[in-house]
């Protein structure tokens, strides 16, 4: 482990003092005056001989995104179905808006909106249809319904194709249309699972502005996600989960100041450049440089500034290797997650869970 790396096991801690949130611990519960929209206790979950969730503690606080970040297999999925009251816990409990997901599940319910990792739009009906549908089921005259539709459909950009049948969406559009039937009951909680997995680069865009807009109304937003980027822009405050189990939390900038230092890394031209270029990083660098012969690649960790790079470029010009870039960057969400859990966030280590 990384110096400076703060670990986390349930709500145990060890190493510097914990990462703050505003003026209050992120260790600490919320308080009277700011009570959580979601909040889970303790869960554990057991799938036969595999402990999927070792004692995940989470809150919510209204207006605000809590992103679970961890990589496939870590235990993000079941912990929203969890939450959501589609699975049961072994241990522990979870709470929407104040209601007990097993014991007071409707009321959990009709404060919930969830969006899945894939659209639950029926491609058959039309934008306005699959909305109005939604209202319905939840109760609502055929005009209140209608109005809502008409209501989220301007808000996410579909009014222009409300009547077109829904399975000739972009993977963009239905994404926006399954996010705005979650939001058809106003719910307090919306939890988001992977909402932008398999979009291209403008719809993600688009989709990260959706999310944005909602805590203007102070939706509380669950986030699970694998994208690094995702939740640097969006989430106020993230956990790090892997193996089932919160291994840090903090907002992005306090995670990224418990990883001391910067990354070093250049690009050689050519191969025969890698070995030479890789010894003039070890020589500068905090440990073993990391090498990728397919991309020519090299990385090390370093705890020096800029002056760093005029040592390298001098090592390099001696032994002749012609670079296409030197960058040195300060630590990112990605090195946290590498500092943390010895893997890049995209990378289930063998054995992870759902």
């Amino acid at each position: 482990m990384r110096p400076g790396v703060t670990r986390w096991r349930g709500s145990r801690t060890t190493g510097p003092t914990p990462p703050r949130w505003g003026s209050r611990s992120v260790a600490e519960p919320l308080t009277a005056t700011v009570r959580p929209a979601l909040r889970a206790t303790g869960l554990r979950k057991r799938f036969g001989d595999q402990q999927v969730l070792d004692g995940v503690d989470l809150e919510v606080a209204p207006g605000s995104v809590h992103a679970l970040l961890g990589p496939n297999g870590a235990g993000k999925t079941t912990t929203v179905r969890i939450v959501c009251g589609l699975l049961r816990a072994d241990e522990g409990h979870a709470e929407i808006a104040g209601h007990d997901v097993v014991a007071h599940s409707r009321a959990a319910r009709g404060a919930l909106g969830l969006s899945g990792q894939y659209a639950a739009v029926d491609e058959h009906l039309t934008g306005f249809e699959n909305l109005h549908l939604l209202g319905r089921l939840y109760g609502m005259s055929r005009r209140r319904a209608a109005d809502r539709a008409d209501e989220l459909l301007e808000r996410f950009r579909l009014a222009d194709v409300a009547g077109r049948r829904s399975g000739l969406y972009s993977g963009g559009m239905r994404r926006r249309l399954d996010l705005a039937g979650a939001l058809v009951a106003r719910p307090q909680v919306v939890v988001l699972d992977e909402p932008t997995t398999g979009l291209d680069p403008r719809s993600r865009l688009d989709m990260w502005g959706v999310i944005e807009d909602l805590l203007v109304d102070g939706v509380a937003v669950l986030l699970t996600t694998q994208y690094l980027e995702e939740a640097d822009r969006l989430a106020d405050l993230i956990t790090v989960i892997d193996r089932g189990a919160v291994i840090a939390r903090g907002s992005a900038e306090e995670l990224k100041e418990q990883v001391q230092g910067a990354t070093l890394a250049l690009r050689v031209r050519h191969d025969s450049g890698l070995d030479a270029a890789a010894r003039a990083l070890a020589s500068v660098g905090t440990g073993t440089p990391t090498a990728d012969r397919r991309t020519g690649r090299v990385t090390v960790a370093t705890d020096r500034g800029p002056e760093v790079m005029a040592d390298v470029l001098a090592h390099l010009s001696r032994d002749e290797v012609e670079l296409l870039d030197l960058g040195l960057h300060r630590s990112s969400l990605d090195d946290v997650f590498l500092a943390l859990t010895g893997h890049d966030a995209g990378t289930p280590k063998e054995g992870g869970t759902a």
